[in-house]
C-alpha cells in the first residue's frame, strides 16, 4: 500500500472530478447544494495544462488529490480533496506540504486557501491563519473562511 504523490494522468481526469465530489460531500450537502458545485469541483485538460495538480495514489488507486495555482508571489490552494474512507489518515496533509511546497518552488510567498466551514481546523492544524472571507465560487450569497500560510523560505 505504498503512498505516493505524483503527476494526473489526461484519462484520470472523470475519476479527479469524482473524488472531489465524494469528498465535499462528506460534510452533508444535499443534492443540489452538490449539484451546484460540480462545475467547480471538476477537474478538466485545462486544469492540467494551466495549474499545478497533483494526485495521491495508495495501492494502485487515487485517493486524493491537490491543485495550485501561483500569480506572481501569490499562489491559491484550489483543491484540495481526500478518498473519504482515508481523511485524517496523513493524505490531505501530505497533499498540503506538496501544495506548499510547490508554490514556493514556483516563486510563491504566500499560500492563500478558500476553505470549507468544516476544513478549516485542517488547514489551522496545517498553519494557515484565517484572514477573512471570500465569496464562493458555486453558491451565490454564501461566503467561505480565507486562510492564508505564509510559505516563503
Amino acid at each position: 500500500m505504498l503512498r505516493q504523490i505524483r503527476v494526473p494522468k489526461v484519462h484520470e481526469l472523470t475519476v479527479l472530478t469524482d473524488l472531489c465530489m465524494r469528498s465535499k460531500a462528506v460534510w452533508g450537502y444535499n443534492k443540489q447544494f452538490m449539484d451546484a458545485c460540480r462545475a467547480e469541483l471538476t477537474i478538466n485538460l485545462g486544469d492540467l495544462n494551466c495549474t499545478e495538480i497533483a494526485v495521491a495514489e495508495e495501492g494502485g488507486k487515487v485517493v486524493g488529490i491537490a491543485q495550485v495555482e501561483v500569480k506572481g508571489t501569490d499562489a491559491d490552494l484550489l483543491k484540495l480533496f481526500v478518498e473519504p474512507r482515508l481523511i485524517g489518515s496523513g493524505v490531505g496533509a501530505a497533499l498540503f506540504r506538496w501544495a506548499a511546497s510547490r508554490a514556493r518552488e514556483l516563486g510563491a510567498d504566500r499560500l492563500f486557501i478558500d476553505s470549507d466551514p468544516s476544513a478549516v481546523p485542517f488547514y489551522r492544524r496545517m498553519g494557515a491563519q484565517q484572514i477573512g472571507n471570500s465569496p464562493s465560487g458555486s453558491i451565490p450569497g454564501r461566503t467561505l473562511p480565507k486562510l492564508a500560510l505564509d510559505i516563503r523560505p
